[in-house]
């Protein structure tokens, strides 16, 4: 079964922020808690895009990204790594394990409804006005 959005969030109230406000903007969504149970939903819910919490228990975010990108079922794969470790280490090892957006918490929903549109290809966050 195909799901718009998988999040991998450990903290319960951030879970659900997301859940409402991804939900909200119309998505069908799905949830893991651990690094471990990531790579089975990818494989099972066959996401369009995944939102990675980087300090997740069992396998860090780090390590799940790395893996996705590995794997070739699963290599396209839009990320959005959204972490409260805003250092900038972390942002360029996120990168480099082929993170395609960053957002760090505390964050604004708009931002990641924006980045998640953008994830999914629906292009802008507003629409621009016909011509």
């Amino acid at each position: 079964m195909a799901i718009d959005v998988l999040i991998a969030e450990d903290e319960p109230s951030i879970l659900e922020a997301l859940d409402f406000v991804l939900k909200r903007a119309g998505w069908s969504i799905s949830a893991v808690m651990d690094g471990e149970a990531v790579m089975d939903a990818v494989r099972r819910e066959k996401p369009r895009v995944l939102v990675l919490d980087i300090m997740l228990p069992k396998r860090s975010g780090f390590e799940v990204l790395k893996q996705i990108r590995a794997d070739k079922a699963t290599s396209a794969l839009p990320v959005l790594v959204l972490t409260a470790k805003g250092q900038q280490q972390d942002r360029r090892i996120a990168e480099e394990l082929g993170a395609d957006k960053f957002v760090t918490k505390p964050y604004s929903n708009a931002d990641v409804v924006d980045a998640v549109r953008v994830l999914m290809g629906e292009t802008g966050a507003v629409a621009a006005p016909p011509k």
